[in-house]
């Protein structure tokens, strides 16, 4: 079955771990649980590390335990500039140049993805966003998270190639039969393909869609 999707994943996959973003959100999903919930910071990390380790995201444990506001959840944690983040030009002229339809299929909320997109200064390349609303508050690595977007997609895992930072949201990929890309990730994770940075994917998608 031909490949007729790109998703990419998009924090710490389409820029490097040191933008410092994902430390950002998670000083600001800790900072909302104090607020929130009347805990202390450490209690606040705790909580969140656990969720995030049993659930996916601190985001689906609060969700599924207590009382949590979810959209103004994602406003907050996502309230932060981007300054670390700049156009990236070469980025811009891979993407072009990539075959298939190109898709952004992230844990965060569109909102988000749209301004790294715009920040990044390639938007226009990705047809489609299919954020953790999109997926029903269902985020990876959950397997549930990866057949809702293949339902909103249309499209069989087979498919389909998924690029991703983080080894444990590839292997429910992997196991429904997508064929799988890490990206600065750990090389003792299993995927088909492991590159250093988002730059080396040429190759790897050009080997993919050999005849």
């Amino acid at each position: 079955m031909a490949i007729r999707y790109l998703l990419f994943d998009l924090d710490e996959t389409l820029y490097p771990r040191n933008a410092g973003v994902m430390e950002a959100i998670g000083r600001l999903i800790r900072e909302y649980i104090v607020q929130q919930y009347g805990t202390t910071p450490d209690e606040a990390d705790a909580l969140a590390r656990r969720y995030h380790l049993e659930y996916g995201t601190s985001m689906r444990g609060l969700l599924l335990n207590h009382d949590l506001e979810v959209e103004r959840f994602l406003a907050y944690v996502h309230d932060f500039p981007l300054d670390l983040l700049q156009p990236n030009l070469e980025l811009d002229a891979l993407l072009a140049r990539l075959p298939g339809e190109k898709v952004i299929f992230t844990n965060a909320d569109r909102p988000h993805a749209e301004r790294v997109l715009e920040r990044l200064g390639i938007r226009s390349h990705f047809s489609r966003i299919i954020d953790v609303v999109a997926s029903g508050y269902v985020p990876k690595p959950n397997l549930q998270a990866y057949t809702n977007c293949l339902r909103l997609l249309d499209a069989h895992p087979e498919q389909c190639v998924l690029i991703e930072d983080t080894g444990r949201n590839l292997a429910p990929a992997k196991q429904l039969g997508m064929t799988t890309v890490l990206v600065d990730g750990n090389l003792a994770d299993p995927a088909d393909y492991k590159i250093a940075t988002i730059l080396e994917l040429g190759p790897v998608v050009e080997a993919i869609f050999a005849p």
